[in-house]
């Protein structure tokens, strides 16, 4: 780690631990609880920035905070991901910055072996794996689904792989430095505010590293309608994001949208011309079918028969989010843009 952020004496930098809180009633005080567990010879301090919640969380919040002296909150009247995770920062004051979701779990020494390694890799961000886990039969089928290849792709951060340089982590451990000159979080992207923010990290040379030593527990949508619209929002702002930077997009993020288009036409065709339309719709059926088999192993029978509910889920709802997403909210983001800011200080200009 850099002399700037590690301490003279060689002790454990201290951390600040920052979460943006919103409805977490059935989750904050296991996420609160698994930070304050952690086997971390620094100092560390944990700061909530509360939402306008709707149930008990506030309640929940303020009896942690009651329990324990290194937690306190931060308000954040506009309910909004990145907008929270600003004001946690600013409420925050230590070197080391992580951030957890208050739906989401540390493992055991997750970290200090982040803090290990940015001190190892020299990296500005590191991140794990999203680790999701049930505690239903739904949400077993929806873990099962969101760690499998048929369900996400190659992604690293759900589906494992090897320790290497990457374009953006789930959640993150940040030196503050970086987070600092980069004026934090864009807050006019509702979702994926993470990758906007590495990306700039990355445009002013800071490296961004994902490595399998760090696992998240993270605790799927609890309805087939609650995880549809998590991913239609995710499709909606991936759309964003490749207007917003041209070249960010890839096969894996063309095949929803695609197979939506091409379900919603064979079935057209097979409805209106022939009954050969339906081998679309109908092959898409038989793959999940068959993906859920490997994705559900080990489960009870109850959660392997809506491994194939929470694919299509997936699957549809974040190709129609990608295909329904306006221009207009790509133009709104896109006349926000943040230039990235080098080490002396200095915007990175577009002939850079």
């Amino acid at each position: 780690m850099d002399t700037q952020n590690a301490p003279s004496d060689g002790q454990l930098p201290a951390v600040s631990v920052i979460m943006p809180i919103l409805n977490e009633e059935r989750h904050l005080r296991e996420a609160v609880e698994a930070i304050l567990a952690q086997e971390y010879g620094g100092e560390m301090e944990v700061v909530l920035a509360l939402g306008p919640s709707a149930d008990r969380t506030d309640e929940i919040a303020a009896r942690l905070v009651a329990e324990h002296p290194r937690v306190h909150t931060v308000p954040n009247p506009t309910g909004r991901t990145p907008a929270a995770l600003n004001a946690a920062i600013k409420a925050s004051r230590h070197p080391v910055v992580v951030r957890v979701d208050g739906h989401a779990a540390l493992s055991a020494g997750y970290i200090e072996t982040a803090v290990r390694l940015l001190e190892e890799t020299g990296a500005m961000n590191v991140g794990g794996i999203m680790h999701a886990q049930g505690t239903n039969a739904w949400e077993q089928a929806v873990a099962a689904a969101m760690t499998s290849k048929i369900g996400v792709g190659n992604a690293a951060f759900h589906t494992g792989g090897e320790a290497q340089q990457a374009e953006t982590v789930y959640l993150g451990v940040f030196r503050r430095e970086a987070l600092e000159r980069q004026g934090g979080y864009n807050e006019e992207f509702i979702r994926a505010q993470d990758w906007e923010l590495n990306f700039r990290i990355r445009e002013a040379g800071g490296l961004i590293w994902f490595s399998p030593e760090l696992k998240v527990s993270y605790r799927p949508r609890p309805s087939v309608k609650a995880l549809a619209r998590q991913y239609k929002d995710y499709g909606r702002w991936r759309h964003v994001v490749a207007r917003y930077h041209a070249g960010s997009i890839n096969l894996r993020y063309l095949a929803p949208p695609a197979a939506v288009c091409a379900i919603a036409a064979g079935t057209v065709v097979g409805a209106a011309l022939t009954p050969w339309g339906f081998v679309i719709p109908g092959g898409y059926l038989a793959a999940i079918l068959a993906g859920s088999v490997p994705a559900g192993k080990g489960l009870p029978l109850k959660a392997r028969a809506q491994i194939p509910v929470a694919l299509a889920t997936m699957h549809m709802s974040w190709g129609w989010g990608f295909l329904t997403s306006p221009k207009s909210l790509a133009k709104k983001v896109i006349a926000s843009r943040r230039p990235a800011v080098l080490g002396d200080g200095k915007a990175k200009s577009a002939a850079n």
